[in-house]
Formats: C-alpha cells, sequence, structure tokens
C-alpha cells in the first residue's frame, strides 16, 4: 500500500511539474508561464497578446555539486499580490506605487534533494524573477560556474547595446540589428583605462531593444548584492540571449551561502517608449530605505574644480612633478610645485564665491591629497593618503571660509582602483571629513581592480562599492560612485548613494567627443538602473579656445540645458568654467533655476536613441522645468503643458535654439522669451541637429 500511495504522488507531482503555471499582471497585459520540461525549468512571458520572451531555460551550472539546471519537480506553487505606495527619499516622483502579482516556486532535484526557489513578480510595466537558494542540510556554500538563465527573443530586434566587459562601461553605445552584433562588437571596443572584454559574444545591460512590430523592452537586473554583474551571451543566429556572470580571475562566478538570493532579472516591456523611461520597476524590487532617519540626505547642484583638468588649459591634479612618491614617507614641503596644481586654497575660494553668488550647493575639488603623482602605475597598493592634504590646500581654512558662504565642499576619493588601500583607509577618512564639515564624497576606481585577481563587476567588488555607501551612511556623508559596476536600483535603500557614473559621461567631450544621439540613448540604458551624475552644463564646447585641444562638444548650448531635465540625477553639476557662465548669464539662469528633487515627472515624447522630452514638478513648489533634446537630426517637439493644474495661468521662459544653428555650426547661438501657458497650451519648438529646448514654467 505505501509503495501505491509513493506512486500516486511521484504522478501527481509528475503531472503538476508539467502544467504551466500561469501569472497576469494586475493590468491584465502580461501574462507570464512557468513550467518544467522534462525536469529542466522554463518561463515564457506575453505582453498584449505578443510573445515577448519565448521558452527559455533557467538556472544554474556549479562547480561543485554539477548542475542546478534540470532534474527539478515542484514541490509547491504559491501566490500573493501587493498593492502599496511608497515614498522616496529623493527620486523623479514623491511617492510611488508598488503593484504586483507574486508566484513563488519551490523546485526539488529529484536525484539529490536539494531545494531551488523561483520568485516572480509581475508588474504593469514587466517581470522580475530571481533564484532563491534556501538553507537546507545538504547544500550550504557553492560556487557558481555559469548562470543559465536565458531571454529566448525568437526576432531579431534592433539593439542599444554596449561590448561585454567586466571592467568598464564607457564605450559608446552601437545602435544595431542583434544580427549584427557579431560584425560590429570589434570596432566597438575602445582602449580604456582597464579592459577585460568578455571571450565571447556578450553585451552590457541594462539593454534596450526595439522589434519591428513596435515592442519596446529592456533587459537589467535589480537589486545587485553579494553577486558577480550579469552581461548577456548573444546567440545573434537564434536571437537567445542568456545570462554571463562577471567572474573572477579563477573563472569562478560567484560564491554563494544557502540562505541568500540572486539579484532579480528584470524585463520592462511596453509599446510605447515613453512608459520605458517611466517604469519603476527596479525600485520597485529593492529593499526599502535601510537608514533610519534620512533626513540629513539632500540632493546637491554644485560646481567645482574639475573641468579645467580636462580642457587642456594646463591646471593638474599633481602637486608637483616629481613621481619618486611613497605615501607617509615623502615630505611634499620639500618637494617643488608644478605651479599648475588646480586644488589650490586661493582658487577654491574663488568657486566657494562662485558657488555662494548663484545659489549652489556645494564645490567639488580634485587633487585635493596627497598621491596624484606616481597614480597610474597600477602595480602600487598605497597609492593615495585620504587624510593628507597637498601643502598649498588649507583644509581648516577653506572648511571656515565655505561655512560662512553657506557652501559645502564635495570630497574627493580617486582610489585607482587600489581597494584595498582605500577600505584600510575608509574609516579614517570619513571621520576626516566629518570633522572638516564634508557631506558627500566623489569616490573612483580608474585603472584595473587590485587585488589583481578581480574585474570591476565582479562580486568582490559589488561587495566592495555597497560597503563603501554602508560605511558612508554611519558618519551621515553621500556617495557619488564612478567607474563603478552599473546602478540597479539600490538608492532606493541606500539613499546616500546619490549617483554613480558607470558610463561614458561628459569627460569623454575632452577625448574626442561623445555621438550626438548618446544623450538621447543613456536613459534607456544605463539610467534605467539609478542615476548618473554626466555632469552637463558646458557651454564653451570649442576646446582648442583653451589652446591645446582640438575637440569640439557634440551639442548645442541649448541641449546642455535640457540635459538638466532629461538626464536625472539627484546630484547635477555646473561643470563648466565660472568664465563661460559669466559670459552666457541670461543662459546660465537656467542652470541656477533648475530643480534637483521632484514631485511628480511626465515623459512626454521619446524614441530610443532619437529624442526625449521631459516635463518635471519641482518639490515642494509651483515650478516646472521642461527639457527635450534631439540626436543629430533636427525636429519639432511638441510640448503639451496638460500636466499643469487646470485653470490657472503660467510664465513660461524658452530657451530654444537660435535659427539655422547645429552642434556644428554656432552651437552657442540661442534664444529666450516668455509666454503664457495654461494646461491647454501646445507649443511646438523647433530643435536644432543635436540641439535643444529648456522651458522652466513658474507662476
Amino acid at each position: 500500500m505505501r509503495s501505491f500511495y509513493l506512486s500516486c504522488l511521484c504522478a501527481l507531482l509528475s503531472i503538476l511539474s508539467a502544467r504551466a503555471q500561469e501569472l497576469k499582471s494586475p493590468d491584465g497585459n502580461f501574462i507570464l508561464a512557468f513550467k518544467l520540461n522534462n525536469g529542466v525549468p522554463v518561463y515564457t512571458l506575453q505582453y498584449k497578446g505578443k510573445t515577448v520572451v519565448n521558452e527559455s531555460k533557467l538556472g544554474f551550472e556549479l562547480k561543485d555539486p554539477g548542475s542546478f539546471s534540470k532534474d527539478f519537480t515542484i514541490k509547491a506553487t504559491s501566490t500573493k499580490t501587493a498593492d502599496e505606495t511608497w515614498q522616496t527619499v529623493w527620486g523623479q516622483q514623491k511617492e510611488i506605487r508598488d503593484q504586483h502579482n507574486e508566484l513563488l516556486v519551490q523546485l526539488t532535484q529529484s536525484a539529490t534533494g536539494r531545494a531551488l526557489d523561483l520568485r516572480f513578480r509581475l508588474f504593469n510595466d514587466g517581470l522580475g524573477f530571481r533564484y532563491e537558494f534556501p538553507i537546507q542540510p545538504n547544500l550550504r556554500h557553492f560556487t557558481i560556474v555559469n548562470e543559465v538563465t536565458e531571454f529566448n527573443l525568437a526576432k531579431d530586434y534592433k539593439a542599444f547595446w554596449l561590448p561585454g566587459d567586466y571592467d568598464t562601461n564607457e564605450f559608446e553605445t552601437v545602435t544595431s540589428r542583434i544580427s549584427e552584433i557579431h560584425s560590429l562588437i570589434d570596432k566597438a571596443r575602445e582602449p580604456m583605462a582597464a579592459n577585460s572584454p568578455t571571450p565571447n559574444l556578450a553585451v552590457q545591460t541594462p539593454l534596450m531593444l526595439k522589434s519591428d512590430d513596435g515592442l519596446y523592452v529592456n533587459i537589467h537586473e535589480a537589486a545587485l548584492v553579494n553577486f558577480p554583474a550579469m552581461c548577456l551571451n548573444v546567440d545573434d543566429q537564434h536571437y537567445v540571449l542568456s545570462a554571463h556572470l562577471t567572474p573572477d580571475k579563477s573563472g569562478n562566478r560567484g560564491y554563494i551561502q544557502t540562505g541568500s538570493n540572486s539579484p532579480w532579472r528584470t524585463i520592462v516591456v511596453s509599446d510605447d517608449a515613453r512608459q520605458i523611461l517611466a517604469s519603476t520597476l527596479i525600485l520597485n524590487l529593492n529593499e526599502p530605505c535601510a537608514i533610519a532617519d534620512p533626513s540629513w540626505i539632500k540632493p546637491v547642484k554644485y560646481v567645482g574644480v574639475w573641468w579645467e583638468y580636462f580642457t587642456g588649459g594646463g591646471s593638474t591634479w599633481q602637486y608637483t612633478d616629481n613621481q619618486d612618491i611613497t605615501i607617509g614617507k615623502t615630505d611634499y614641503k620639500t618637494l617643488t610645485p608644478n605651479g599648475h596644481h588646480g586644488a589650490n586654497t586661493t582658487h577654491v575660494k574663488e568657486m566657494i564665491d562662485f558657488a555662494a553668488k548663484n545659489g549652489f550647493d556645494a564645490v567639488l575639488v580634485e587633487g585635493w591629497n596627497e598621491g596624484w603623482e606616481d597614480n597610474t602605475a597600477n602595480v602600487k597598493e598605497h597609492v593615495y593618503s585620504f587624510t593628507k592634504a597637498y601643502p598649498d590646500f588649507d583644509v581648516a581654512e577653506l572648511h571656515k571660509y565655505a561655512a560662512q558662504k553657506g557652501v559645502k565642499i564635495i570630497m574627493h576619493h580617486e582610489t585607482t582602483s587600489s581597494v584595498t588601500s582605500y577600505e584600510r583607509q575608509l574609516d579614517d577618512a570619513f571621520r576626516f571629513m566629518v570633522d572638516n564639515g564634508y557631506n558627500s564624497v566623489k569616490t573612483g576606481y580608474v585603472g584595473p581592480i587590485q587585488p589583481h585577481s578581480e574585474y570591476h563587476d565582479g562580486q568582490y567588488m559589488v561587495n566592495h562599492y555597497l560597503h563603501v555607501a554602508q560605511t558612508a551612511a554611519k558618519y551621515k556623508i553621500m556617495v557619488d560612485s564612478h567607474e563603478a559596476v552599473r546602478p540597479t536600483g539600490l538608492c532606493r535603500t541606500w539613499p546616500n548613494w546619490l549617483a554613480q557614473e558607470s558610463a561614458r559621461g561628459t569627460e569623454f567631450e575632452s577625448f574626442g567627443g561623445n555621438r550626438p544621439d548618446h544623450t538621447c540613448v543613456l536613459p534607456f540604458t544605463r539610467l534605467m538602473g539609478g542615476p548618473m551624475d554626466y555632469t552637463p552644463g558646458i557651454f564653451e564646447g570649442n576646446l582648442s579656445e583653451y589652446g591645446k585641444s582640438k575637440a569640439k562638444l557634440s551639442t548645442t548650448l541649448v541641449k546642455q540645458l535640457a540635459l538638466y531635465v532629461t538626464m536625472y540625477s539627484p546630484l547635477q553639476m555646473a561643470a563648466d568654467l565660472p568664465q563661460n557662465y559669466n559670459k552666457f548669464a541670461d543662459a546660465f539662469q537656467f542652470i541656477k533655476d533648475v530643480a534637483v528633487d521632484w514631485d511628480n515627472s511626465y515623459i512626454l515624447e521619446a524614441e530610443p536613441g532619437d529624442y526625449i522630452t521631459i516635463a518635471r514638478k519641482a518639490k515642494g513648489k509651483e515650478e516646472w522645468y521642461i527639457g527635450g533634446i534631439t540626436d543629430e537630426n533636427a525636429r519639432e517637439a511638441v510640448i503639451k503643458f496638460d500636466f499643469l493644474p487646470a485653470g490657472k495661468k503660467y510664465t513660461a521662459t524658452v530657451y530654444a535654439d537660435d535659427k539655422d544653428i547645429s552642434w556644428q555650426v554656432n552651437p552657442q547661438k540661442y534664444t529666450i522669451r516668455k509666454i503664457t501657458v495654461t494646461n491647454k497650451t501646445v507649443l511646438k519648438q523647433k530643435l536644432a541637429p543635436s540641439g535643444g529646448v529648456a522651458i522652466s514654467v513658474k507662476s
């Protein structure tokens, strides 16, 4: 009799495993289906009756004890729903609704008895799913060799992609069919401070896709914690993408303990490109704010001792030209200064004065600390001191001077990727900041990682970046990380992690330029995971004016204004030199006025790589700001003001490209006009090639 019951149970489990488990989004537009194909977990995803993801495999291959992707049965399934609204500390909107349906599938591996759970959450803007590794008697620690997760598109989508690399996210985006990636990927790679290309055909996430039948699909990940970052292998003949985890240099992809889980794999889908930019799925998949009282965290608009290092005008990060430096032993007072050091007390006071006069919150100062002379060797572990200033940078005097002016100084911690040295100094560095009035820091990770066995996007470094943000929170310090792994929405959990670079920013304009479509792509790719410190606001785009560089900006001046709205960040820099803002004082007014924190955002027009128009309401104010940008093609933006309250009139100040200009011809010419608008107003505004429009709306 006992064997009869066991046979019945096995038969029941077999039927349960073969039958597809379905989950619908709250609005019914998405349908997720999960089942086992002869013990192999697979899923499909549909949107409005169209297949987005065809049958795709799930699971892992482990170093020991082997496969974690087959021979499964379904132990149990459960569903639940959620619908709540949470308050942001800062963001593109004050409140975010988290409405989703959830399916939990608990799997058991037949031969080993090992357990693996799959949790799916279906929102009105897409799907998130993750692997959960329950605590179990026969599995405690394991090493990942490969993640099997597939995204079987089965269509030759138009893709906006970066070549797969473990160390840099700073390539230019390539736009092509999936089938064309193989022929273009070698040309897409550029020499960087650190390059580690994937050995096979792969691209980075966030990956933006568009189908011929009008579907927009974005693939990324959320809540990347204690796990390597994911690239995507490309099967360019069958249009199947699959997970490619960043390894360490031993080839292992991740070291995992049961009782933990993977990041969420995310698929945002719409038939309207505007809804991709409006998606809150990635934020909703992250944990709530972990800081008990985040009231000290404030968005920042700043200027800095920074752009002058890139213009070719002669300023340097280094105090001296002597490269024979040993931190802790070299006495800088005995060395001859080079006479070009930018981070000196007198110059920083000038920047503090400029910030105070024009209403900016802070001044970033790069090159203030000992160690810059010998920062390119990439074999030296102890490169910088983060508590000792150069002789011409008076920390105490500048602390006092900035406080008198109501301005903060932003600390700079360039590590040159000497991670162990930075971690040893971290608490001392943050105490030094607190003692001297600093409440925010820009970190940098230029060059190959030390320890040399690690990559920028591997599990070790993913843990490091989060450790820095968590440690900073203990000292009430906000963080802006450059050259770090691309963001995955962790700013919800740790809102003191204000922004990241992790992409090709404005500095590349001085290295030879960014393409005109660059900032029309980034909101659909890099910014899907979180805000970017893009450093816009360059008014003098012809760098030959400074005597050395021949680089020219790839935008009009007005497009630089519009980026403050289209490139969302709670940390916005007016990156150009003060004399250029003084020269164009009427245009500079928009940068002085524009908010950095918002009650709401409205995506008015959008097409990846082509154009974006966004309106935002300033937090707690009856003010709105609009930014519209285009690629190398001129266009007419159609701006509807229906987001304004009904029955009221407002004054809109319109900053626009002048007639017959482009990013190549007279890019600094613009017009400013005032018009009266209501919620019924529709403005048709011409944008020059790689041009823009910026509008402030006030009562």
